[in-house]
């Protein structure tokens, strides 16, 4: 099959790069062409158009920044999509608008699956990224080889909105986690301790986490270079709030960690690395969080 991908950010460029080194024949676009150049290199076509590119293409795969984004994409598409082609999210977008577009595209024929992933950009990079699909089990069943050349773990989470809520769940807890790990780390700091043995000392115990084995080594560089903005975060904490006002779940710790990003968006902006969420520690300590030996970016 012919696999178009539109959206080569931070994810989407690593996980179109991962099909073309699987073997998949991919078409690819994005409104920057530079960033489409390494695919090309590896033996991707280029489209100068979503609606170009979805015309040429069994089925296509976007990744994009917002709900609002993809709406705009998906009305480009629709209309020169073939008959029986599908339309792969890997975008995190929210339950509600999973369920509004997989409607719209309906209307035309086309079905879609979603596919957020979650683990990280650098994981994206190596093809080891979690997959969260849902949507029905033979598309599944049939998109499941490209899944598996996008990552390692790949999880059928029920019908379409389901993926979009353990999705929305993961990166409510990576953002808490983060902002708890920053205290940590602080407290290490302020208590004399040498923050690589502290950091070393807390990846060995029942205190670690993902975040800390990540994204706590880009702390300590002071790169917070994680590829993922304060804008996106509040984004995902927003979905994460609604859910819990639908649920009936009250979300307190996730609710005060909202309200930390609005504090670091207003403080640094909403371009900034979500990981320098910990830098507000940091300024009004007047203490920064280095230590030697630790990268400025994962690997």
């Amino acid at each position: 099959m012919h696999y178009g991908y539109i959206g080569l950010g931070n994810l989407g460029g690593h996980l179109a790069a991962s099909l073309i080194r699987n073997g998949f024949k991919v078409t690819v676009y994005d409104l920057n062409p530079a960033l489409a150049a390494r695919h090309v290199d590896m033996g991707a076509g280029w489209a100068e158009t979503p609606a170009a590119l979805a015309g040429m293409v069994d089925h296509v795969i976007t990744c994009l920044p917002s709900p609002a984004i993809s709406e705009a994409v998906l009305a480009q598409i629709l209309p020169v999509m073939r008959e029986s082609a599908h339309w792969i999210e890997n975008s995190t977008l929210g339950r509600d608008d999973i369920l509004r577009l997989s409607h719209y595209a309906a209307d035309q024929g086309v079905r879609l699956m979603e596919a957020p992933v979650t683990g990280g950009v650098h994981l994206a990079a190596q093809g080891e990224i979690t997959v969260l699909a849902g949507g029905d089990r033979d598309l599944y069943d049939l998109h499941l080889p490209v899944l598996q050349a996008m990552g390692d773990r790949i999880f059928h989470m029920g019908p379409l909105g389901s993926a979009a809520v353990i999705k929305v769940i993961t990166n409510m807890l990576a953002f808490i986690h983060l902002v708890a790990d920053g205290e940590a780390l602080m407290l290490a700091k302020r208590g004399g301790l040498d923050l690589a043995t502290a950091w070393q000392a807390i990846a060995a115990s029942s205190g670690s986490s993902f975040v800390h084995e990540t994204e706590g080594q880009l702390i300590l560089n002071g790169s917070y270079d994680i590829a993922f903005s304060m804008d996106l975060a509040l984004k995902d904490l927003g979905f994460a709030m609604g859910f819990g006002r639908e649920f009936g779940v009250p979300l307190d710790l996730a609710g005060m960690v909202q309200q930390t990003f609005v504090k670091g968006r207003a403080a640094y902006g909403g371009a900034a690395q979500s990981t320098q969420i910990v830098k507000l520690l940091e300024d009004v300590l007047g203490t920064d969080l280095r230590a030697e030996g630790f990268p400025a970016r994962l690997e």
